[in-house]
C-alpha cells in the first residue's frame, strides 16, 4: 500500500469509533467517490486549528474572546453549570430549560488516563466560580466514576466560596417504564425520590 495512502488511513483512526476497517473505506471513499468532500473536509480542519480558540469566560470553542453564549445579556449570570464536553452544552440548550452559563472542563478527572486537576486547569475553573455575580453553582458531570470523582472535586475546590452547590438529578428517565429500567437506575431514583407535597 502507498504510503501516503496508509497515512491518510492512519489518520482517520484518530476518530472516535473508527478502526481500521473503517478508516479503509473512509480513506478509499473520499479519494474515488467525493475527491471535493475530502478537500473541504481537510480545509476545515485547517480553519478549525488557525481560528478557533477558547472563550476566556466558559472555555468552549469560538473565534472571538467571549463567545457569543457568554456574551448574551438574557442569560441569568448568577448560575454556573459545570459540564465535561462542549456536546453536553449542546443537549443542555436542546433542551431549552436551563438559561444560565456554562464552563467547560474539556474532560473529567481520569488518574489512569493521566488526566488530573492540571490536565483540566481547575485553577481556571476556581477563578471562574469566584465572580461575584454567580450565586449558584451546578455540576453536570457524567454519572460515571470518573464523572463522579469529577464532581467531588469540585465541591470540595469550590465550598470555600459560600455559593449555592447543587448536582444534577439522576433516576428514572422521561417516558421510561420501571419494567424495564436497570436495578441501579432505578435504586438510584428512589433515593434521591423528592417531596410532592
Amino acid at each position: 500500500m502507498s504510503k501516503v495512502l496508509n497515512d491518510l488511513i492512519e489518520s482517520l483512526k484518530c476518530l472516535p469509533g473508527v478502526g481500521p476497517k473503517s478508516a479503509t473505506r473512509m480513506a478509499y471513499y473520499l479519494l474515488q467517490r467525493d475527491p471535493n468532500g475530502a478537500k473541504n473536509l481537510a480545509n476545515s480542519i485547517l480553519n478549525s486549528f488557525k481560528l478557533l480558540g477558547k472563550c476566556k469566560s466558559c472555555n468552549n470553542f469560538c473565534e472571538t474572546t467571549i463567545c457569543d453564549l457568554c456574551s448574551d445579556q438574557s442569560r441569568d449570570n448568577s448560575v454556573l453549570c459545570i459540564i465535561e464536553m462542549p456536546t453536553d452544552l449542546l443537549m443542555f440548550e436542546q433542551t431549552h430549560s436551563y438559561d444560565g452559563l456554562y464552563y467547560i472542563l474539556m474532560g473529567r478527572l481520569s488518574p489512569l488516563d493521566g488526566i488530573g486537576p492540571k490536565e483540566l486547569d481547575m485553577n481556571s475553573l476556581y477563578e471562574r466560580c469566584k465572580d461575584e455575580n454567580i450565586q449558584e453553582i451546578i455540576i453536570a458531570t457524567n454519572f460515571t466514576k470518573e464523572g463522579d470523582a469529577t464532581s467531588t472535586f469540585i465541591t470540595e475546590l469550590v465550598k470555600d466560596l459560600n455559593k449555592k452547590i447543587s448536582r444534577i438529578a439522576r433516576g428514572m428517565p422521561s417516558g421510561s417504564e420501571i419494567e424495564y429500567t436497570d436495578t441501579g437506575t432505578l435504586a438510584q431514583a428512589i433515593s434521591e425520590r423528592k417531596n410532592i407535597n
